[in-house]
């Protein structure tokens, strides 16, 4: 099982960026996707959460309204669309695939918003 990142960057303070994770080696519809970050000391945090195409959403509070997570079964993708990026979200994303007791991690793309 494979999970890819790709898309983090720089960018400045009330900027976008789209994050895409490429999955393969999973039966991709199986599984709810996820995105978790981490900023240097901090722990790894849930930034959003997507059972299945169909289902609503979960969102942290800090991202609510400037985030969105997408899914497209069809390509074994999951994006995160940012928005209105603040400084306090720069951190290593992670894209997260789980079913059951099955977890996978992506490796990670690191964003940094800064001026």
């Amino acid at each position: 099982v494979q999970l890819v990142e790709s898309g983090g960057g720089l960018v400045q303070p009330g900027g976008s960026l789209r994050l895409s994770c490429a999955a393969s080696g999973l039966t991709f519809s199986n599984y709810a996707m996820s995105w978790h970050r981490q900023a240097p000391g901090k722990e790894r945090e849930l930034v959003a959460m997507l059972f299945n195409a169909a289902d609503s959403a979960n969102y942290a509070d800090s991202v609510k309204g400037r985030f969105t997570i997408s899914r497209d079964d069809a390509k074994n993708t999951v994006t995160l669309q940012m928005n209105s990026l603040k400084p306090e979200d720069t951190a290593v994303y992670y894209c997260r695939a789980f079913a059951r007791t099955m977890i996978y991690w992506g490796q990670g793309t690191q964003v940094t918003v800064s001026s």
